[in-house]
């Protein structure tokens, strides 16, 4: 029996979510404020234990929700019936089979259909039809006090006035709801209430406990963080009375309470004296005695510490880093938990069906060599915890980690990830990365190694694009070590009040080379604005014979002003519906035709089309003082060609130096800058280290002295912006 499914409506940014759970270990990732904590919250109040309507907040309502109650009052209760979703709904989707015991789950039952497996249970904050009626009525006398007053809006009246009393309209209801095999989907108009009076116990069926990211682990000097947690995790863990170390722990107390008393009595023997003269103890009758009642909890709570030694020194468990403290205190929270749900401490209850355990940012304060022997250790702590090892109980325990560490990403199952996407203020996406590979065994090939080689590049080298608002592909070395310079550069010699900075903004940039193509599928899973920086690879299409004698049509490397086709994989591939009107010999003319505003696609239908509105553009070199580069450096050298000039005998990356300056018999220059990327660069990492090295710093701006290739610039301040619709 496991958890499948948990759907969310309304409740706070997630508007409408379902995530789907692995029977084991689900990692939820995704960027800040994408709705993990709002994950553990809701769960927390439905089925944690905290499940009065006075744990819920007005402002626990999603934003789109509270403007449809709006709407409905002001429209004295028009169309309420009309809206499916009547206030924050959890529905929990259990899936059992023929080997579990589903005595608890029969009350829930509504068919003796074989082949549904699936019970739903529905938690439910909501207002009903005759409570909406009340709170019109209620709204309307509140706010004809305040309507004649211009200063008072009507939807700000609202918020005051329903804040402080939607409890008295808004209830809890928890129902079990029919689902529908055939249709795979709930119906809704088709359930059971179960309540507080029913004989129905919830906790019977799912248990819900968590570890909050706000985990008391500060380090401060005498702070007894994790002696507080020994008493706790003994508590819940202690052996039977009747074992030996249970008995030596209460002899040796009584040993102690004996010792104690005594010394009590001469540190005492002067309250005591005193209290005899005011007549407190009279001869012959009680007599005040202060002992020793040491118990065993009480013991540990007090004085119970953890030190750590270090040659022989014992030293106060401060003196440790937040890394260690939070590691440790996580572990020994897991255990207590684990402890909770297997019911070690009652003999007579057995565990419940489910267990849902949910850590929030094990990461905290831990370098990341812990954090990857964390996630690879996770799955076998929580697996013996509850396999009933020790004779103990054994549960179904399933487990939720959110994370924002990409360390954590790296050393995971790509199958066990739920990526967590924002869609805008109000609305979350929840997606199982485990559904690319479906994506690509679409794929024309079937031989396609391109998912597994994703699944291996993203987790070895690349995880924080799953956190990045932003992402840049790029092809190689030159532009790994210029690409953060240049937008260093754009920040000082172009801001924009209205823009964040590119080096404050969250972009993760990724080493692509010729195959960004691999990522598209990628890219359109993730949703993130990307921007693509490729070479624009011009060819010439000539006639020639292969070994064979066979005359065959190839593309030879040439001038952008001499070719007419490009032999970038990346160009054809995401411009391949636009291109398709394109013959051969004029496929080139296509790409030198586009303005950057051309340049912007998105998918549609499974393909990518050039939108307007789209998130992702991919850059290629343009025409720049009458010259159109092919690569790079042949773009760079075009702009900068005196200040490699300048600087050309520091330039140790460069050879035939003469080149540049080498003159024809008209007076211009012998090369253009085709020819010297070619000729003159001996290595493309050298050259872009000896232009940082030759860099003039003019105040705030480091890079001054040269100039940044006009298709990069554009492309970077389309970035810039906000949004990834402009």
């Amino acid at each position: 029996m496991r958890l499948t499914k948990i759907h969310v409506n309304n409740y706070r940014i997630l508007r409408s979510l379902e995530l789907d759970l692995e029977p084991n270990l689900s990692l939820v990732i995704g960027k800040n404020n994408c709705g993990k904590t709002s994950l553990l919250s809701i769960l927390n109040k439905f089925i944690g234990g905290s499940n009065s309507p006075n744990s819920f907040s007005y402002d626990d309502f999603n934003v789109e929700f509270k403007e449809r109650l709006f709407n409905t009052i002001d429209n004295d209760g028009a169309d309420w019936n009309a809206i499916s979703t009547k206030g924050i709904e959890l529905y929990l989707f259990i899936k059992y089979d023929e080997n579990d015991n589903i005595s608890r789950l029969k009350p829930l039952f509504f068919d003796l259909d074989p082949d549904n497996n699936t019970v739903v249970l529905k938690f439910e904050y909501i207002i009903e039809n005759d409570k909406l009626m009340s709170l019109v009525k209620a709204f309307n006398e509140y706010y004809s006090r305040f309507k004649d007053n211009p200063d008072y809006k009507k939807p700000d009246c609202f918020n005051n006035f329903i804040k402080t009393r939607h409890r008295k309209y808004f209830q809890i209801i928890r129902k079990a709801v029919r689902f529908d095999p055939v249709s795979d989907s709930i119906v809704a108009e088709d359930y059971k209430i179960f309540d507080s009076s029913s004989s129905f116990d919830v906790s019977k069926i799912i248990s819900f406990r968590y570890i909050s990211a706000r985990r008391n682990t500060e380090n401060k000097d005498n702070d007894g963080t994790l002696s507080s947690l020994s008493e706790r995790y003994y508590e819940k863990t202690k052996p039977n009375e009747d074992t030996p170390v249970i008995q030596n722990f209460e002899d040796t107390l009584v040993k102690t309470d004996t010792s104690l008393s005594e010394i009590y009595q001469e540190l005492f023997s002067n309250v005591i004296e005193k209290v005899k003269k005011f007549g407190g103890i009279k001869e012959n009758e009680t007599i005040v005695k202060i002992i020793s009642t040491l118990n065993q909890r009480q013991l540990l709570k007090g004085n119970a510490t953890v030190i750590y030694e270090a040659n022989t020194h014992q030293l106060p468990e401060s003196y440790n880093g937040l890394g260690y403290l939070n590691l440790i205190s996580m572990i020994i929270e897991i255990e207590t938990l684990l402890s909770d749900f297997r019911h070690d401490k009652d003999t007579t209850s057995s565990p419940a069906n489910i267990n849902l355990l949910l850590i929030e940012e094990p990461e905290a304060h831990t370098h990341p060599q812990m954090q990857y022997v964390f996630i690879k250790n996770i799955k076998n702590l929580l697996t013996t915890g509850s396999s009933g090892a020790d004779d103990k109980k054994s549960i179904n325990l399933q487990t939720i980690i959110s994370t924002h560490s990409p360390h954590i990403v790296a050393e995971s199952d790509f199958d066990d990830i739920k990526y967590f996407q924002r869609i805008n203020s109000t609305s979350v996406l929840s997606k199982n990365l485990k559904d690319l590979e479906i994506a690509y065994k679409d794929e024309k090939d079937p031989n396609s190694n391109h998912f597994k080689f994703l699944k291996q590049y993203l987790t070895l080298n690349y995880a924080e694009i799953f956190f990045a608002d932003k992402a840049i592909l790029y092809e190689g070395e030159t532009e790994r070590i210029l690409l953060p310079p240049i937008m260093k550069k754009i920040d000082e010699e172009k801001p924009d009040e209205n823009e964040s900075p590119l080096l404050s903004q969250n972009i993760s940039l990724i080493e692509s080379g010729a195959y960004s193509q691999i990522f598209d599928k990628f890219l359109s899973f993730i949703g993130v604005k990307t921007l693509i920086i490729t070479d624009i690879d011009s060819g010439e299409l000539i006639k020639k014979p292969d070994k064979n004698g066979i005359v065959k049509e190839v593309a030879e490397t040439s001038p952008v002003d001499k070719g007419n086709v490009t032999t970038n994989g990346a160009l054809k591939h995401y411009y391949k519906i636009p291109l398709e009107q394109y013959s051969g010999t004029s496929q080139l003319s296509f790409f030198t035709e586009r303005k950057i505003s051309d340049k912007i696609l998105e998918v549609q239908d499974g393909y990518w089309h050039l939108t307007p509105t789209g998130s992702l553009m991919v850059i290629y070199q343009i025409s720049e003082d009458n010259y159109y580069p092919r690569s790079f450096e042949d773009a760079f050298l075009k702009v900068n060609r005196g200040f490699v000039i300048a600087n050309k005998d520091s330039f140790a990356s460069l050879k035939n130096k003469d080149y540049f300056e080498e003159l024809s018999d008209d007076g211009e220059y012998k090369y253009d800058e085709y020819h010297l990327a070619i000729k003159c660069i001996k290595s493309k990492a050298s050259f872009s280290l000896d232009v940082l090295l030759n860099s003039i710093e003019e105040g705030s701006n480091p890079y001054s002295n040269w100039k940044i290739p006009l298709y990069i610039e554009e492309g970077l301040l389309w970035l810039r912006k906000d949004s990834a619709t402009k």
